[in-house]
């Protein structure tokens, strides 16, 4: 019998890669490993048999180690991922078991990609940063370097989603993280760190088209690419810049997050000790609920965008790839992906062990059908048939061409 416990499994994304999971099949028993034991019960009576939930505490690692005993792999859901994934991910290698996560943290991807020598005696394969940005990227780039372009002159990648039915304090943590930390950007062939708030971020700021959603002002992200790419491809920019939507939602946690209401440091408001951060983050989920409606939002949507140029035959060509959607978005777009990597590395297509980041292990004719068909099959769920991924190429006269991979 094989056994994966998905860690978060109640979250916006832990919850769909639970879904996901039982309906692929691979494994015969799916955990649920939440805080939330309520709630991980519920969703667990609902998806079946084969679903169980158990309460887990990511903050101890005695609660970790015993939510995960008995699995072949652990998919580690639980963000803040700069807080929580270093001791998860020791529980998992004292366990010896295979290990998936989705994080999008780049300062603690350091950290983890530290960790490979240990984790590859231990004889452990540890997929990190298996979600949309990062993971469904990586893959595509890898695509892309592979099998499209003798050389590789730009890996830029673009996102935004929002209007999703849940999102959590975590997740607007981690945007205040996001603006907090320098941003590494892979330009002219070297890796650099740009300020959020910063006159070098603030020229990184474009708008972009995404299909489906229109022009939509993007904003640079420091997420894992920018630092992974680099190693395994050979290119001389990798940008990642996205946002938020609607765009007043976004506005709203930057400008918080300029005036330093995202500190942990606390104040004194009237004779009570107040964190900054918590009141933020606690307005952000009031206000979420009026901008909607306000907008007048509608259904979740969301797309991810990979613009990869280069040369082939030595002629300049661009390839946009855009998994768009009007009926999927943060939840979707992560947590389908990182079910995905849990099942390949349950059927042994993900060989090597250590840390390792997609486009390292992982071959996109292994992923991208599969990851086509579950998307497909969601959105059809959703009465949305015929989304899914986009491929343009620009050819050396500027002409776009829809193709067909």
């Amino acid at each position: 019998m094989a056994r994966v416990t998905v860690l978060g499994g109640c979250g916006a994304v832990g919850s769909v890669a639970v879904r996901t999971l039982v309906q692929c099949g691979d494994f015969s028993q799916v955990v649920i490993g939440d805080w939330n034991i309520d709630k991980a019960h519920s969703i667990a009576l609902a998806l079946g048999p084969t679903v169980t939930a158990v309460q887990c505490d990511a903050r101890d690692p005695h609660s970790v180690r015993s939510a995960i005993e008995g699995s072949d792999v652990v998919l580690n859901c639980v963000g803040p991922f700069y807080l929580t994934v270093k001791p998860i991910l020791s529980a998992v290698l004292e366990a010896g078991i295979n290990y998936v996560d989705v994080c999008d943290d780049v300062d603690v991807t350091l950290d983890i990609l530290a960790m490979d020598a240990n984790v590859r005696q231990a004889g452990v394969a540890a997929l990190i940063g298996m979600g949309s940005s990062p993971g469904l990227t990586n893959i595509i780039a890898r695509l892309a370097a592979d099998t499209l372009l003798d050389s590789v002159e730009a890996i830029d990648i673009f996102h935004t989603h929002g209007g999703e039915p849940v999102e959590g304090a975590g997740v607007i943590g981690h945007r205040f993280h996001c603006m907090a930390i320098p941003i590494p950007m892979y330009l002219d062939g070297k890796l650099q760190y740009v300020d959020y708030f910063g006159d070098d971020g603030l020229a990184l700021r474009q708008s972009f088209d995404f299909p489906y959603i229109g022009p939509t002002t993007i904003y640079p992200y420091p997420h894992p690419e920018q630092i992974t790419l680099p190693q395994h491809i050979t290119v001389r920019q990798v940008t990642n810049k996205g946002s938020v939507l609607p765009e007043p939602y976004y506005d709203l946690i930057r400008d918080l997050a300029h005036l330093g209401l995202s500190s942990i440091e606390p104040v004194d408001v009237k004779g009570q000790s107040v964190m900054p951060y918590d009141f933020a983050i606690a307005y952000v989920l009031r206000e979420r609920e009026r901008i909607l409606t306000e907008t007048g939002f509608g259904q979740q949507r969301g797309c991810v965008s990979v613009v990869v140029r280069g040369l082939s035959k030595g002629l300049p060509r661009e390839y946009r790839f855009h998994m768009a959607s009007t009926s999927q978005a943060l939840g979707e777009g992560t947590g389908i992906p990182a079910a995905i990597g849990a099942m390949l590395m349950q059927r042994g297509l993900v060989q090597s062990k250590g840390v390792m980041p997609p486009e390292a292990c992982l071959r996109p004719t292994d992923f991208l059908p599969l990851a086509l068909e579950i998307f497909a099959r969601d959105a059809a769920d959703k009465g949305k048939p015929g989304e899914g991924l986009i491929v343009e190429r620009v050819d050396e006269t500027g002409a776009l061409t829809r193709i067909d991979l």
